[in-house]
């Protein structure tokens, strides 16, 4: 099959094999699927991942134990796990100790035009929600782990930092919560989006005060918990979107002297993600910078590096 696949540099192949369906699982034809900046950070030596890469994905399922999923558009969550061990017994599966990840950990993903997944792990994309819309389901759950963590009412003022893919679709969905918010970054065009959406944005965090009660980092670089320390008030709370190959180091002394609440948020829940789509809550089509067919799918990830891009999608089938 068709796939684009990382071991230690990015390569196209028309020649990949095509995985096989396991007990349980179904075997999905995929249509659009996202770069993001994970996979970038794939590229850069995170998690020390090799095969095909990939996490964000619209397509079809072609075969399944369950006859009457086939032909079932959907997108999928990216975990796998055990359901025997410690965490999922307590009902955190996406934290397994013996857990894979789609396109990012023991797992081959969404660049290449078959992937497999348990069917527990899918969900169907409503026809109000386009196969490209649909790859953004992902991204926009791990946006909306952010409201399952903690509480984020109409008095709190928020501060998300980063204007790219992930701090554009965080912005929006803390939005949804009535908070007082401010975007921070440095693309106007990029800010301009959210702004459109009646966000309040600021070029760069120099003009702000030590005085939010939660900072959300989505900058996608090393520094952002840095920035976010000389942001938070004492005793906020910082939550931590990005990961990144080589992180920088922050002075942790001020964590203690501030009492900072520090939180890590990872993948989030589908459902909700799925519904903000289909109600047109939150928009996501002026984000595609590019479509490229997989087989340009080394000049996509470069194309995804530049200044202002926001969001690369890869057209599989």
């Amino acid at each position: 099959m068709k796939a684009l696949i990382y071991d230690g540099r990015l390569e196209y192949t028309s020649r990949y094999p095509a995985p096989e369906m396991g007990e349980g699982e179904a075997l999905i034809k995929v249509r659009y699927a996202g770069i993001c900046a994970t996979d970038i950070e794939i590229t850069r030596g995170y998690m020390g991942f090799k095969g095909v890469p990939g996490h964000e994905f619209s397509g079809v399922i072609e075969d399944a134990s369950l006859k009457g999923l086939i032909g079932e558009r959907v997108t999928g969550e990216i975990n796998l796990s055990c359901g025997s061990c410690y965490y999922c017994d307590r009902g955190m599966r996406t934290h397994c100790a013996n857990r894979s990840v789609l396109g990012i950990f023991k797992r081959d993903g969404a660049f290449a035009e078959y992937l497999t997944l348990p069917v527990e792990n899918l969900h169907a994309l409503p026809d109000s929600i386009s196969d490209e819309e649909g790859v953004f389901v992902e991204p926009l759950a791990a946006a909306f782990e952010i409201l399952d963590q903690i509480d984020i009412g109409r008095d709190k003022n928020v501060c998300v930092l980063g204007d790219g893919r992930l701090g554009i679709l965080v912005a929006e969905v803390l939005s949804l919560t009535g908070c007082v918010l401010i975007a921070a970054g440095h693309s106007r065009e990029k800010l301009s989006i959210l702004e459109a959406r009646g966000i309040k944005t600021a070029p760069g965090t120099e003009g702000l005060k030590k005085e939010y009660d939660i900072v959300v980092d989505c900058t996608g670089r090393g520094e952002g918990l840095r920035e976010a320390l000389k942001l938070v008030r004492p005793r906020g709370t910082i939550v931590l979107k990005t990961t990144v190959a080589d992180r920088t180091g922050a002075d942790l002394n001020a964590v203690v002297i501030d009492e900072i609440t520090l939180i890590g948020s990872r993948c989030g829940p589908f459902k909700p993600a799925i519904r903000a789509l289909a109600e047109k809550a939150v928009d996501v089509e002026p984000l595609v910078s590019r479509v490229f067919p997989v087989e340009e799918g080394v000049e996509a990830f470069e194309f995804a590096k530049r200044k202002g891009v926001i969001k690369v999608l890869l057209k599989v089938s």
